[in-house]
């Protein structure tokens, strides 16, 4: 195995921790992914079979919008479903406008909620806004539920940025105004929550964010929030967008704070396709905070992109096939082989880069490609161990990479290799 070590991102900014169920953010926590339901939550049936879907792709916290009473009346049957299936996600309920009259009409809501999120900018207006969100605090406090207090560009404080455009333009040498409304967001969130504490929730319940839909503005939005305050942050683009744009605008956004060790979570707001999967935005979560090498979740299957050298695409089915492969076994796996989840498989296509960057991989295969020979050396952590031949080239590798597993990461055999270490303690 290669023994370089890749340069990590900077320490962790301390935030204080926070308890949502039985999951930690922030403090030492490592960045937890979170998501959201987009079933009607009205319809529990759905709404149980999202989360269990959410949850077994690796959620670890799921929001459920809580709009109407009809919502609100469901939220402790979904938890209690979800209980007896054995799926202990925390769920947060999503409060927007009438938060206040949910809570106050349904406080078994409150109660079978893990956090409650709390957007300030459309709590209330006028003398109601206080009032409003005084009511949604005390449930908190209440129940003892932690609150995140999220802000969002699209329903800012209209009375909040109005006071300080108006302050800014009073200023010899103003500025723009999108600066304004970035500061406004902070003031936003850093208001509200020296309000909450006010109202009696203690400062280690409370969770923060600050979101937007541009790249540069939420990277400097996030920058000017950590630096003010160590309430946990929660990260994301309000609406990343469809596809690839969406995936690339939440990646460029969130590599940067993560990099600089801003972010207690993450969520990856994908517009999915209609009808499309919404476990997507959970895996694309964790790949950006595993290829950063933040945390780790499943096998790394590196392949080459192909060129010329490649005219087959056998390397690609294969590539997919394992990764496919790899995903699926991780349920099992994660309790049965711990550590399985941070090893690298790599699937290469031709001579070129295919014996070497199989060597750095725990398990790696070189494909022929073009006009080579037809025969598919597999390195093992750093050696050649076999030259697969033949039609089920694909169907050994399988085996050979399960094997690996078993023989690497059973309990037994991480027992066995740290009871043979030599103890170093007093050397």
């Amino acid at each position: 195995m290669n023994c370089y070590s890749a340069p990590g991102p900077a320490p962790r900014r301390k935030s204080r921790q926070v308890r949502v169920g039985h999951v930690v953010i922030g403090g030492d926590a490592p960045v937890l992914v979170q998501s959201m339901t987009n079933t009607d939550t009205a319809d529990a049936a759905a709404t149980v079979r999202q989360v269990g879907e959410l949850a077994r792709a690796g959620s670890e916290i799921v929001r459920v919008t809580v709009n109407n009473a009809e919502a609100a009346a469901q939220v402790p049957r979904i938890r209690d479903r979800l209980d007896h299936m054995g799926i202990n996600v925390p769920l947060v309920g999503d409060f927007h406008f009438n938060g206040h009259r949910l809570l106050s009409q349904h406080p078994a809501c409150a109660a079978a909620l893990a956090k409650l999120r709390i957007n300030p900018g459309n709590v209330g207006r006028g003398a109601k806004r206080d009032e409003q969100f005084a009511t949604m605090v005390e449930f908190a406090c209440k129940y003892d539920k932690p609150v995140r207090i999220g802000v969002n560009w699209g329903s800012l404080d209209p009375e909040l940025l109005a006071r300080m455009m108006d302050e800014n333009a009073r200023l010899r040498e103003p500025e723009d105004a999108a600066v304004v409304t970035r500061k406004a967001l902070v003031a936003s969130a850093l208001e509200s929550a020296h309000l909450a504490e006010r109202l009696g929730l203690p400062h280690d319940r409370i969770v923060l964010s600050c979101k937007v839909s541009g790249v540069q503005d939420l990277i400097a939005v996030y920058r000017d929030l950590a630096a003010r305050c160590d309430y946990a942050l929660h990260l994301g683009l309000t609406e990343a967008g469809m596809g690839s744009k969406g995936i690339v605008a939440s990646t460029a956004a969130l590599s940067v704070l993560l990099q600089e060790g801003i972010g207690d979570t993450v969520r990856i707001s994908l517009t999915p396709e209609p009808g499309g999967d919404r476990t997507k935005e959970v895996i694309v979560a964790q790949e950006i905070l595993q290829t950063m090498g933040l945390r780790s979740f499943a096998p790394m299957v590196i392949a080459c992109p192909g060129c010329g050298r490649t005219t087959s695409t056998f390397f690609q089915e294969l590539a997919d096939r394992i990764q496919s492969y790899l995903r699926a076994q991780m349920p099992v796996w994660r309790d049965r082989y711990p550590g399985a989840e941070t090893m690298h498989v790599a699937v290469m296509g031709c001579v070129v880069n295919g014996p070497g960057e199989s060597k750095h991989a725990n398990v790696g295969i070189s494909l022929p490609g073009s006009g080579e020979n037809p025969v598919a050396p597999v390195y093992v952590d750093g050696a050649k161990t076999v030259t697969l031949k033949g039609e089920d080239i694909a169907g050994e590798f399988q085996k050979i990479v399960e094997q690996y597993v078993i023989d690497k990461y059973s309990k037994r055999s991480v027992a066995a290799e740290t009871a043979s270490a030599p103890d170093t303690a007093h050397a």
